[in-house]
């Protein structure tokens, strides 16, 4: 009772003003520069000229967009299953072990979130590019291309997005601790037995809101693609290159449509997330 009453003594001038504060910031940095992407997404390109839902439609048969998101789709999947399984894996060695250079590890699992992507792109070149590149070389002459080509741009898709699941992870990991995983453990269950049934359902939320953030993340990558990518229509272009090419170059109905629908799909993704946590979190 106690805390409730203090909640609602501090309902004053000052919550509201902070209120409104955080309505016009959100609404002047989000709301409003988004919506202006949808206003012109479904305006006409000029006057005279159609608009709406149709117009939209038909930019998108575009073969360089509609090859565009097929790429970005490929290179998102892929580099969230990576980030999954390594996440999770990940996770668990953190939380679950110690051992020297643990703490080395967590600061390595940081570093995508504060290196700039255009430098990850520039790292990967330098290693696995076909000239100079460390392991360019070796991999060119058993047939296997990473810069310029698909697996490049899903090891800087996968690089960007990589700490996403592990921060959903880990602090679940801690929370539910290791007693049920230790009962399991006594009762004779093995090792994967005990992660199948104990540990994975205890952080299957996490797992899934993790996924969705890296899907986000990974469909809305611009920074490392652009330097791994040959960045031409039909040939390493991805919907973010796209946008940013057709933008600048005065074909920006395209660009509208194709940034409406990387906008939308990571609206529904955060969406579904939200709906599907509300029963595990009436809070």
């Amino acid at each position: 009772m106690a805390d409730t009453r203090q909640v609602r003594q501090s309902r004053g001038p000052v919550t509201y003003a902070l209120r409104i504060f955080v309505i016009v910031y959100l609404f002047v940095l989000v709301a409003w520069p988004v919506s202006e992407v949808v206003k012109r997404t479904f305006a006409p390109i000029e006057k005279g000229a159609s608009g709406g839902v149709g117009a939209f439609l038909e930019r998108l048969q575009d073969p360089t967009v509609t090859y565009a998101f097929s790429l970005t789709a490929t290179c998102a999947i892929w580099a969230v299953v990576i980030n999954t399984v390594f996440g999770v894996g990940i996770s668990l060695l953190l939380v679950r072990y110690r051992f020297p250079g643990r703490r080395v590890l967590s600061v390595l699992v940081d570093l995508p979130m504060s290196v700039s992507p255009v430098v990850v792109g520039l790292a990967l070149v330098l290693a696995y590019s076909s000239g100079d590149g460390w392991f360019g070389g070796a991999l060119e002459s058993a047939g296997i291309f990473i810069i310029g080509s698909t697996p490049g741009l899903i090891m800087a898709t996968a690089f960007v997005s990589l700490p996403l699941v592990i921060r959903e992870v880990v602090p679940t990991l801690e929370e539910i601790g290791t007693d049920a995983e230790l009962a399991a453990s006594s009762l004779g269950a093995s090792g994967w037995q005990t992660f199948r049934r104990i540990t994975l359902p205890s952080i299957k939320w996490a797992v899934v809101y993790g996924v969705v953030l890296s899907l986000a993340r990974c469909l809305g990558e611009y920074g490392a693609v652009s330097v791994v990518s040959p960045g031409a229509p039909l040939r390493g272009e991805t919907a973010t290159i796209l946008i940013q090419k057709r933008y600048t170059g005065y074909e920006e109905s395209v660009a509208y449509a194709a940034a409406f629908v990387l906008v939308l799909i990571s609206v529904l993704a955060l969406v579904v997330v939200s709906l599907i946590r509300k029963p595990e979190d009436p809070k």
